[in-house]
């Protein structure tokens, strides 16, 4: 079997994938305001699932852009997920991205409680008194914990992105998510990840200036 390779430039390969997306969503409609978030799900995870199973609070993309031209925070319950985001687009804002697991005192809290580092790092948040834009692609505790922390009046975030990937409450905690009145983007589902998270954060920075440098 002969194998032909595609001559792309190394600057074309995004665009090209992009091309090779939009060729194989077909006739599928996405509206405007969401296509490129979807599209770069899809680019990050090659899963076209996501054109599906991505769930939008009403004019949520267009509040998450305000509240990051406002100095929002990102904060994230994973390493890896705060690598993932553009730090230097976001600063243009103002905003900063935090990831709070490996903090000593949030161990502590969370030996201390009985919890997981991730609700003891949503609590660490909370604390903050900041606009924040919560990234979750891992921990299922943290979207109950900021649910909880929702229904108590303590924290009304800019922005749940509701992506933790899994089996245990996976599912359950991104339902919670969409039951109350806060923004999110949610992967209904076990399908998620932190670069999923990551690079939902990014889209919407690309949506504001798209110059990643």
């Amino acid at each position: 079997m002969k194998i032909e390779l595609e001559n792309v430039r190394p600057r074309d390969i995004e665009r090209r994938s992009f091309e090779i997306i939009t060729e194989e969503l077909g006739d599928r409609k996405l509206d405007t305001d969401k296509e490129l978030i979807i599209k770069r799900c899809i680019h990050t995870s090659a899963d076209f699932d996501y054109a599906d199973n991505l769930c939008f609070s009403e004019g949520v993309v267009e509040k998450a852009i305000e509240a990051i031209k406002n100095g929002a925070c990102i904060v994230t319950d994973t390493q890896m997920g705060r690598s993932g985001i553009n730090k230097k687009a976001l600063a243009k804002y103002g905003g900063e991205v935090y990831c709070f697991m490996s903090d000593e005192d949030v161990a502590k809290t969370a030996k201390e409680n009985g919890t997981t580092r991730a609700t003891a790092s949503m609590d660490k948040a909370a604390a903050m008194n900041k606009p924040m834009i919560f990234a979750i692609g891992n921990a299922p505790t943290a979207l109950v914990r900021l649910y909880e922390l929702i229904q108590e009046g303590k924290i009304n975030p800019a922005l749940i992105i509701g992506v933790p990937v899994g089996f245990v409450n996976v599912v359950q905690s991104k339902e919670l998510i969409m039951e109350t009145d806060v923004p999110y983007i949610v992967a209904r589902g076990r399908k998620g990840g932190s670069n999923i998270a990551a690079c939902i954060c990014n889209a919407l920075l690309y949506m504001i200036d798209d110059n990643r440098e």
